[in-house]
């Protein structure tokens, strides 16, 4: 009885082991007495017991994270830097078969390069060109990686430490500049501001001008109706004296001309008066002369 038992516990046990699932994203390296019989997978496997060996391979984008590292630049300034790097299995088997420990292996090639890459720079370059470095980093650790059958896919520097004096050279530079920016900006606003008000002014006056222009032609029309109508004015006041004049007769006029000469008379200085008939009598006697 105990044999049997022993028996299913054995068969249990091998079929777990000869049984596998591979999910997609991964790959089983079978090894078959120690020589590689290529990448499975995914879905179901089955291994031989004690014969076959397997690795599993993830072939999902990774991402690792390369601490603090100290490197001089061309300049000989010491900085500290750490950055993220992702990459890709695209052969599990070269994976497995190129290279032992891979991540390891990786994050040893990564400071070394990063050191590489940093020591052919400056050290305003490193602060200002972060892409730059990006893509200088990728670039060779991908030209080591391929051959283990790995893609590195990014490479990005996350946080960049100068040395003390260094930061306070920038942190003076920094002030400087945000005070030069602050008077640029002080001495805009003036010379907006004085713009604003001249054109104001401008404005001003253009409005003045012509509210005078406009006063003055209607002053001048005003005048000139007021002088049509004094001139209307008079003629019909003329003519209603030329009307009334019409119905005067002789003696009426003759009293009009005595009561003047009284009038006349009255002050106190010499006077010689002459009647209008005198005049013509005068005329007329000139004349005959002439014509003599």
């Amino acid at each position: 009885m105990f044999g049997y038992f022993a028996l299913i516990v054995i068969v249990l046990l091998m079929l777990v082991y000869a049984v596998k699932i591979v999910p997609e994203y991964q790959r089983l390296v079978v090894f078959r007495l120690g020589r590689c019989v290529g990448a499975k997978g995914p879905g179901f496997i089955l291994l031989i017991p004690f014969v076959d060996k397997a690795q599993r391979v993830d072939l999902r984008e990774q991402v690792r994270e390369i601490p603090h590292q100290t490197a001089i630049t061309s300049d000989n300034a010491g900085i500290s830097l750490d950055f993220l790097w992702y990459y890709k299995i695209l052969d599990p088997k070269e994976s497995v078969l190129q290279v032992g420990k891979f991540e390891i292996a990786a994050q040893g090639i990564a400071t070394t390069t990063l050191r590489a890459v940093v020591g052919g720079i400056e050290l305003d370059q490193v602060l200002t060109d972060r892409e730059h470095i990006n893509n200088m980093l990728r670039t060779r650790l991908d030209e080591v990686t391929e051959r283990w059958g790995v893609k590195v896919t990014n490479v990005e520097i996350r946080e960049i430490i100068p040395p003390r004096e260094i930061q306070d050279a920038m942190n003076r530079q920094m002030t400087a500049e945000r005070v030069r920016r602050a008077l640029v900006t002080e001495s805009t606003g003036e010379q907006e501001a004085a713009i604003n008000v001249a054109q104001g002014d401008k404005q001003a006056n253009i409005l003045r001008s012509e509210g005078e222009k406009q006063s003055a032609i209607l002053k001048a029309e005003g005048e000139l109706q007021a002088q049509v109508l004094r001139a209307e004015g008079y003629a019909e006041a003329l003519e209603k004296i030329y009307a009334s004049a019409q119905d005067i007769d002789q003696k009426t006029i003759t009293l009009q001309y005595f009561e003047t000469l009284k009038k006349m008379g009255e002050g106190e200085s010499t006077k010689y008066i002459f009647p209008m008939e005198f005049t013509s009598l005068l005329g007329n006697f000139i004349k005959n002369k002439g014509d003599e």
